[in-house]
Formats: structure tokens, C-alpha cells, sequence
């Protein structure tokens, strides 16, 4: 049974491009008026539109829909630059910014952009440090910070965020990402390790319910001395809402040469009816803590009926 607190469900959709303004602008308010609470974009060098301007677009085509990244990479941006645009964002969404922070993973972004792609201790480090001087450039006043990576001096951020503390996301796959996001973020994403760079067998192997287990155990123990302010939050890659679970799980498990099972069973997976996926769910809040699942842009309408019956509960 889960340490954390037993939260009221909340969704969020994880979107990355439309092809036109009113598109994206439709899309929006499509993700609102389904009951998701939150939009959620990556934050990658492929197809995608970029999400600073995107977010802030979102925000303006809706009232009450929260706008985040999933992940921005620490590595893109100067933490300085970045709490600007962020601050900006909540200051004209009305404070409906989520900060989604990460150290970046993805080998072919660095690859692309003639970016070094140090290793995963570096990365970590520096992301480290970043969000220190986020947090340090949206709270009161000035601020100096000095790092190995970032050296700040009498900087005062402006503008400050209309929330007094945007909610920090931090995801993680790995003990020391998963241990720090337990003593700094207010919401943990549990991710696949993904220290291949990749996509591949290696992320999949992690996301077992096993794994699962671990990486939750790691967060809970890191996070004992505030387990009350630690919200947990899964984004599911496998959805399908469909009346034959059975031979939907098949065809994964046989797309990706994984077991049958470990698509069953992985809370990276929604997979059945709509009474079958609100079980799940609420199995998987029992077990692990995780009342905030995203799921894909693909997911917004066959996962709405879902949504209605569980938000807030």
C-alpha cells in the first residue's frame, strides 16, 4: 500500500503540434472542456512546435487549463533565461504554469545540435544547479548562486511568477534523480531509466511493476519528511480504451517483444473498458500513489469518460 497521500485523480495531456493556429487553439480547449487539467508538451529538437510560445498559446485559448513542459531539458537553455520565460508565462496565464524540469536524455537532440552529450553525472549536476537558479530567480528579490556550472550574481528575476511557488515536476528514472525530486519537486514523475538515450529494450525493462516498486520505494524513503507534499504522477505510453483488452495487450506486448504480463501489469500501460481502466487506476493510486496520469494527444476523447468519472475523486 502507498506511503503518499491519497489524493483526488487529476489528468493532463501530453501534446506536441498541430499544423495551424486555430488547431492548436481547438486542441486546447478540447483538452479543457474533457476535464484534463493540465497540457503537458515535450521539450525536444524533432517534429514538434516549440513549447515556450505553444504553452503560452494554449493558456490564452483557455480559462482554467494549466500549461507545463514534460520536460524542458536544462541542457537547452541558461536556467536564467528559461526562469524568465517560465515567470512570463504564469504571469499572463494568470498563474496556471506547471515547471517540468529534467537533465536531459535524449541522445539525438545533443547529436543534431552539435551539443556535447556529457554523462548522466554531469547532466544531473547541472540540472541541479539549474533548478536552484530557477527557484532563486523567481523568488523575492535579488539572488547570487555559485557552481561548478552556473555562477549568478545580484540577479533579480523579473518578472516574478504570479504563483508565489510554481509546482515543480521533476521525472526521473534513476536513484539520484528520483532521491533529489524526492526532497525538491512538488509533483515526481516515475519514468523508464533512460540512460541509453534511447527508447529501446533497456527503458522497457524498467518499466516493469517491479520497477516500479523500486523506484517508488526510493522516492518515499529520500521523501519521508515530506510525504504529505509529494504528489506522484505517471505518463502512460500504452492507452487503448477498448472491450477487448485481451488482444490489445497482445498486439503490444508483441510490437515491442516484451511479456504479455508486463504490459498487464505496468502502470505505464491503460488498457480495457472504461470500467476496466478506472480500476486500474485507482489499483495503481492504492499500490503507488499516482492520482495525476497524462495521457497523449491521441487519448483526449477515448479517455474523457474516464476522466469524468475519477476527477477530483
Amino acid at each position: 500500500m502507498s506511503q503518499f497521500p491519497h489524493r483526488g485523480f487529476r489528468f493532463g495531456v501530453q501534446v506536441s503540434k498541430e499544423t495551424t493556429a486555430k488547431g492548436w487553439s481547438e486542441l486546447a480547449r478540447r483538452t479543457e472542456a474533457a476535464g484534463y487539467e493540465v497540457l503537458t508538451m515535450p521539450d525536444h529538437f524533432t517534429d514538434q512546435l516549440a513549447p515556450v510560445p505553444a504553452l503560452m498559446a494554449a493558456a490564452n485559448a483557455t480559462t482554467t487549463l494549466r500549461v507545463g513542459a514534460l520536460v524542458f531539458d536544462n541542457d537547452y537553455k541558461h536556467p536564467v533565461v528559461l526562469a524568465k520565460e517560465l515567470a512570463t508565462i504564469d504571469l499572463l496565464s494568470d498563474g496556471r504554469l506547471d515547471i517540468g524540469l529534467g537533465a536531459g536524455w535524449m541522445i539525438s537532440d545533443y547529436e543534431e545540435a552539435g551539443m556535447p552529450y556529457d554523462s548522466p553525472k554531469v547532466r544531473i549536476d547541472r540540472f541541479i544547479e539549474g533548478v536552484a537558479v530557477i527557484r532563486g530567480a523567481m523568488a523575492e528579490g535579488s539572488f547570487s548562486f555559485s557552481g561548478d556550472h552556473y555562477t549568478i550574481t545580484n540577479y533579480n528575476g523579473q518578472p516574478k511568477p504570479m504563483q508565489a511557488r510554481p509546482p515543480l515536476l521533476i521525472g526521473g528514472g534513476g536513484k539520484r534523480v528520483l532521491t533529489y525530486a524526492a526532497r525538491e519537486a512538488d509533483i515526481i514523475g516515475i519514468n523508464g531509466t533512460l540512460t541509453a538515450g534511447v527508447v529501446g529494450p533497456e527503458a522497457l525493462s524498467t518499466m516493469t511493476a517491479e520497477s516500479v516498486d523500486e523506484k517508488v520505494a526510493i522516492v518515499a524513503a529520500a521523501g519521508a519528511h515530506r510525504i504529505n507534499d509529494i504528489e506522484m504522477n505517471i505518463r502512460t505510453f500504452f492507452v487503448k480504451v477498448t472491450n477487448d483488452r485481451a488482444a490489445t495487450v497482445e498486439g503490444i506486448s508483441s510490437m515491442f517483444g516484451v511479456d504479455a504480463d508486463m504490459i498487464n501489469n505496468s502502470p505505464f500501460a491503460l488498457i480495457g473498458s472504461v470500467e476496466e481502466c478506472i480500476e486500474q487506476l485507482l489499483e495503481r493510486r492504492e499500490r503507488w500513489g499516482f492520482n495525476y496520469t497524462i495521457v497523449g494527444a491521441e487519448n483526449i476523447d477515448e479517455c474523457a469518460p474516464i476522466v469524468a468519472a475519477l476527477r477530483g475523486k
